[in-house]
């Protein structure tokens, strides 16, 4: 009797923590961004009745006027929902490297498996969106960029981050740290920085036409 009960406390504790700790960094990063926010309003004077309204009047002109704070804005909500997946809303794994060099193929066990194919195609929309917020930044170059810096500078992003990702799911169990992870990763950051650079060359070639074709009217 005695064991039973002690069994049944420990699996409300489990239970009760693992519902308190699997939200945990999803609160931490809202309460962080939420003291932005008071941050700026108590700065700007806003007064609490016209709070709400100002935030999403500011918010709306901020991303009508600005295509940088259009981009900035699809980059942050693409993080996010990486972050959500891979971290903020992973259940805790009691062996993390139990599969640390596995998740190559499309069978993982016997079954069937896209998530390779997942992790590959997560980062390419990443990757893109990282060039196209931050070419300044990274990439130095206004007018002519190149290829291989291009490249060289998605791959080098997407890496860092992904291993920043697989680190925090090893030390924190939320989730198992595999290699594979960090090749399929980059290699999307990789295919996207090809992307951005094709598109890139497209938009400058039809920019050279118009001028073109404006110049002889």
């Amino acid at each position: 009797m005695g064991s039973k009960i002690i069994e049944i406390f420990n699996k409300i504790a489990y239970n009760v923590l693992s519902a308190l700790y699997q939200p945990f960094w999803a609160a931490v990063l809202l309460a962080f961004l939420a003291m932005f926010l008071y941050l700026y309003a108590k700065e700007h004077e806003w007064k609490k009745n016209d709070f709400v309204r100002n935030m999403f009047a500011t918010w709306w002109r901020a991303f009508r006027s600005s295509s940088n704070f259009r981009w900035t804005f699809l980059l942050a909500f693409y993080t996010a929902m990486i972050l959500l997946r891979t971290v903020l809303n992973r259940e805790i794994w009691f062996d993390p490297l139990g599969k640390l060099f596995g998740g190559w193929g499309l069978y993982e066990d016997g079954q069937f498996t896209t998530e390779s194919i997942e992790n590959f195609m997560l980062f390419v929309p990443f990757s893109i969106l990282l060039l196209w917020t931050f070419q300044k930044e990274l990439l130095d170059e206004s007018e002519n960029i190149r290829f291989g810096k291009t490249v060289w500078e998605a791959t080098k992003v997407v890496a860092v981050f992904s291993f920043l990702i697989e680190f925090t799911q090893l030390l924190f169990h939320l989730g198992t740290f595999q290699i594979s992870d960090l090749v399929y990763n980059t290699l999307g950051g990789a295919v996207g920085g090809v992307i951005y650079y094709l598109g890139y060359c497209r938009k400058r070639k039809n920019k050279i036409r118009n001028r073109g074709q404006l110049s002889e009217h």
